[in-house]
């Protein structure tokens, strides 16, 4: 299922390398505005969903998955290119550990591909979600699966039967109301909490452009990123949210001081927006219960 605005100059690479996945049966759904109309050669198997608006990255998500029956459920974004065998070794992967709910391969950076561009998710000291190995050399690919705390939706194989146990009433897999960015992570911690682990693959690689459909709205993005994080965290974290709530700012703090000395205003205005948005959405998402998600569940801790 690929999400997308339409816009991507990746966008027929992404479609074709998933048509040519060996070893699985491939149907693809396409979600983008009806307003644009990408250019792309048929395909086989491919089914485009045409929305009547722009919509964020989670309900594109969701209208995908509502339309898909298979067992397994692959999410690509609309600037990933995936390798014959990426589907084969993720669907291996979680057919080999029950209780895993997703897996994730290798994902390196378009731009220089013996960096990675990410393996999965956690979070560092300062509770920001972050790529695991990002920037750093690949693993080999012989290289066994590993649990992680959650898997990126870039490129990412779920087992349906794992998302229908955190849907919410009305069957909504990713929270819509995060729109984009985070989203993920909130459905990853979902996961977690439901007692399902995520898989990292090296075997199966991807190729990630990274920001292909938002480079043009830096503002949104950033807000978006400073915005959810708050939300997510709110929900995860439950009445342990509020004492973390220092080191939260303190790294905003931080990361506005670098983007003023820098004198990137988007950023800037970007992470001072993020804070408004948390604080007008963010008696929905806090409690005062049980941490669904402790700290000692969480992978990494590393600080970036």
């Amino acid at each position: 299922m690929v999400p997308s605005l339409g816009t991507s100059r990746y966008l027929s690479d992404c479609l074709e390398s998933a048509v040519a996945s060996e070893g699985v049966c491939v149907e693809i759904f396409l979600v983008h505005p009806a307003s644009v109309t990408p250019t792309l050669e048929p395909l086989p198997g491919l089914e485009v969903l045409a929305t009547r608006r722009e919509v964020g990255f989670s309900m594109a998500c969701n209208l995908g998955i509502a339309k898909c029956a298979a067992e397994y459920i692959a999410l690509l974004n609309d600037d990933a290119i995936v390798e014959p065998q990426w589907a084969r070794q993720l669907i291996a992967a979680l057919a080999a550990a029950p209780r895993a709910a997703a897996a994730q391969g290798v994902n390196l950076q378009m731009a220089s591909q013996e960096r990675m561009d990410g393996r999965g998710l956690e979070f560092n000291r300062s509770w920001q979600a972050i790529q695991i190995g990002h920037g750093d050399p690949p693993p080999a690919t012989s290289e066994p699966a590993e649990e992680i705390f959650g898997v990126s939706a870039t490129a990412a194989i779920y087992r349906r039967a794992t998302l229908a146990c955190v849907a919410s009433s009305d069957s909504e897999i990713f929270d819509v109301g995060l729109e984009s960015y985070y989203e993920d992570v909130d459905l990853a911690c979902r996961l977690r909490a439901a007692g399902f682990s995520a898989l990292s693959v090296p075997a199966a690689r991807a190729l990630h452009a990274g920001a292909a459909t938002t480079e043009s709205r830096p503002l949104h993005r950033y807000s978006l990123i400073y915005g959810n994080r708050y939300l997510v965290l709110a929900r995860a974290r439950g009445r342990d949210f509020w004492p973390s709530l220092p080191r939260l700012l303190g790294r905003d703090l931080l990361d506005l001081g670098r983007a003023v000395l820098s004198m990137d205003s988007q950023k800037s205005l970007g992470i001072m927006n993020g804070w408004v948005r948390a604080g007008r959405n963010l008696k929905s998402f806090a409690h005062s219960g049980e941490p669904t998600v402790r700290s000692n569940e969480i992978q990494g801790q590393r600080e970036q």
